[in-house]
């Protein structure tokens, strides 16, 4: 007996064909979205390392002024002001080759570069002398009881550099004047130190800031 074809049956198989398509297109959408997520996520974090570190180390690798001096005291003041520095608590290695000192005194402020550090055109350089290093790694702070000293020199030369191998920069710092030093690492860390000189230091060699 013949039987007539079973159209619904056709449209039914038509229809799951057609949903498995569109099932298989959502799950590669998906798929690549969900790569898409994963990268943006991991350059996210990535980024969010790196900006950290930076921040953490423009926090923790900072200098600590031991004491400051100043020497050559001639008519017109001290001549050379002396900072000895040591790594900070929790701090890691500390190049001061790689360091920046900026002079704000009476007179303007200054840039200093260290005298074998980076090329540039600063307005004098400062020195670099090791007071207390146990394995020789000057000018790099490697330990806790590393002490090093930062040497600048003010003025003119009067027939020579007063600290070996810097360059003066500035003028003397007067009996009762003061000035602001600001050093700055590698990192970005910074450290400030007041300096201010006694109303009366005729007869003295040396005196503390």
């Amino acid at each position: 007996m013949y039987r007539l074809k079973d159209h619904a049956a056709d449209d039914r198989g038509q229809v799951g064909i057609g949903t498995l398509i569109v099932f298989i297109a959502m799950v590669l959408v998906a798929a690549i979205a969900a790569g898409v997520l994963i990268n943006t996520a991991g350059f996210l974090q990535s980024s969010s390392e790196a900006t950290g570190q930076g921040a953490s180390d423009a926090t923790s690798n900072r200098l600590q002024v031991v004491s400051a001096t100043g020497t050559y005291l001639g008519d017109d003041g001290v001549g050379v002001v002396s900072l000895t520095v040591k790594r900070g608590p929790g701090a890691s290695n500390i190049d001061l080759g790689t360091t920046t000192v900026e002079w704000v005194g009476p007179t303007g402020s200054f840039y200093q570069l260290a005298e074998n550090g980076a090329d540039g055109n600063p307005d004098g350089r400062f020195s670099i002398e090791t007071v207390q290093d146990t394995d020789d790694s000057s000018p790099v702070l490697n330990d806790q009881e590393d002490r090093l000293k930062i040497q600048l020199d003010l003025g003119t030369d009067d027939g020579g550099d007063l600290t070996d191998g810097s360059t003066p920069f500035g003028n003397e710092l007067g009996e009762g004047e003061s000035a602001t030093v600001r050093i700055t690492t590698s990192s970005g860390s910074q450290t400030t130190e007041e300096i201010l000189v006694p109303k009366t230091i005729s007869g003295t060699s040396a005196v503390q800031l």
